[in-house]
């Protein structure tokens, strides 16, 4: 999550010069810990100390639960916390975001969504006009989702990824990149450590984006190798044996911004 709002900050551009007023969202929220941390960090490396209202839907009853209680000890407005698929059921459809984090679920089926969505390629606008993945994994559905909820002024994007999506040759994922790679939305894919979770032991990788780069960035795509910036743990939770520290954060902030 430090990585991901850290590479966001750096490279926001205009948007500081801006309202001090943002928003943070997350379509996967879960229990609310990416959207509570990413407000930490914000409030200890932002200057300008914006107001930050915090906004995400979870499928996840339990999840979702939780998140509002934890969202209720924080002060934060409950009714920015919805319940129910992203995907097939998006409950903030008018709403655009200055920031978007997210951790879709790897390698996640979509067939339970297939109805809505296939419904959204056909009208030929929305969130899927350009095409969808495979159905046996849904995460370039997530990052369409989060396309779709950039301001017109500019909006920045971190989400983690599997190896999946930019791997895979079928033509659903190969459309979906291209269109990213023609608007000229993607800015910077991080390679990250494998063992970082403690429910897989897959290499990950986080990818950011926006609709506002900057003027040296336009038309390229910066690529880091981070795979060997890490600790091994004192003990092991699941797969989880691995962790980014403050000193590779910097490093790799560091790189980003060099």
């Amino acid at each position: 999550v430090q990585l991901t709002i850290s590479l966001i900050l750096l490279g926001e551009g205009n948007l500081k010069e801006e309202s001090l007023v943002k928003s943070i969202y997350d379509p996967c929220c879960g229990t609310g810990g990416m959207l509570l941390l990413g407000q930490k960090y914000i409030n200890d490396n932002d200057s300008s100390k914006p107001q930050l209202n915090l906004f995400g839907q979870e499928i996840n009853f339990r999840s979702y639960s939780i998140c509002k209680s934890y969202m209720l000890i924080s002060g934060k407005d409950l009714n920015n916390i919805k319940l129910g698929s992203t995907l097939s059921n998006d409950q903030f459809r008018e709403e655009k975001f200055d920031y978007m984090i997210s951790h879709p679920p790897f390698t996640m089926n979509w067939e339970s969504d297939k109805e809505v969505i296939q419904e959204e390629v056909k009208s030929n606008e929305g969130r899927f006009s350009v095409g969808t993945p495979r159905s046996s994994d849904g995460s370039l559905l997530f990052l369409q989702h989060l396309i779709s909820k950039m301001k017109p002024k500019g909006s920045r994007i971190g989400i983690v990824f599997s190896g999946s999506p930019h791997l895979s040759r079928s033509s659903g994922e190969s459309r979906i990149r291209k269109w990213i790679l023609e608007n000229d939305w993607l800015e910077c894919i991080v390679s990250l450590p494998d063992q970082l979770f403690h429910n897989t032991g897959i290499s990950t990788y986080l990818w950011t984006l926006t609709n506002n780069k900057t003027p040296l960035r336009k038309g390229k795509v910066q690529l880091i190798d981070g795979s060997s910036m890490y600790k091994l743990s004192e003990r092991s939770i699941g797969n989880k044996r691995k962790v980014i520290t403050s000193n590779h954060l910097q490093i790799l902030s560091q790189i980003y911004q060099d």
